[in-house]
């Protein structure tokens, strides 16, 4: 099965298995994400390892992705909780050892991080083995604005410097969903490099089309080509 192939098998089976959620079939408030902005839609892979075929199949798609993207990486970094199983699944497929942060509960922005490393003391941020020279590549679930992953590679950047590492690289992110809602300029802004397997503008609705109820289709694909035509007045 090619990429383009298992993307399609991918998605499918996100929204059937209701990874992705709609206001027009779930919950008719709609979401607010951690950013602050309001959604119809929610993105929910933090149980993706509850359906191991879908799991395998990522795995298996994110690892050719990367080693077409990215093949200068060495070392998978799954960011907790979500990106933990997604990392392991990808080592598997590709033979990339993998890594984990912690979770630091309460932290979601830099500033938070600066924070509450003032009172963390002496436990690793990291788990699994970094060695001098790796270049490593952050691995989530999903990306809407970088936020939170930029405050995964803070963590893991605070925990090579506390180790002593030498020549160890962290600017890449990779990504089962991109929202396509600023991720990849920041990206860009900041010269690091963001690979999405799905980006859900681009790729994620058009593949929806016919699988959705039309309400659904309609509603998401209108938010998503003006978002803040959506959002409530302050």
């Amino acid at each position: 099965m090619n990429l383009s192939e298992l993307k399609k098998e991918i998605i499918y089976e996100i929204y059937d298995n209701r990874m992705l959620l709609t206001s027009s079939r779930d919950r008719k408030e709609g979401w607010t994400l951690i950013s602050g902005i309001w959604s119809p839609f929610y993105i929910q892979l933090r149980v993706l390892s509850s359906f191991p075929r879908t799991l395998e199949k990522v795995g298996t798609a994110m690892a050719t992705m990367l080693e077409e993207q990215a093949p200068h990486v060495n070392k998978l970094v799954g960011v907790a909780f979500a990106g933990v199983p997604i990392a392991t699944s990808i080592s598997l497929k590709s033979g990339l050892p993998a890594c984990h942060t912690r979770k630091l509960v309460g932290v979601r922005s830099e500033e938070d991080l600066e924070q509450a490393l003032e009172s963390y003391g002496q436990h690793s941020l990291l788990e699994g083995i970094v060695e001098d020279g790796d270049i490593l590549c952050i691995v989530d679930d999903l990306v809407t604005g970088m936020e939170t992953k930029l405050v995964a590679r803070k963590q893991v950047l605070t925990e090579i410097e506390r180790q002593g590492l030498s020549e160890v690289q962290c600017d890449d992110v990779a990504v089962i969903v991109n929202r396509q809602q600023g991720a990849a300029s920041k990206a860009k802004e900041l010269g690091l490099g963001l690979h999405s397997l799905i980006r859900f503008v681009d790729e994620g609705i058009p593949l929806l089309q016919g699988r959705m109820t039309p309400e659904e289709h309609k509603m998401i694909s209108d938010y998503l080509a003006d978002p803040s035509k959506y959002q409530p007045s302050k």
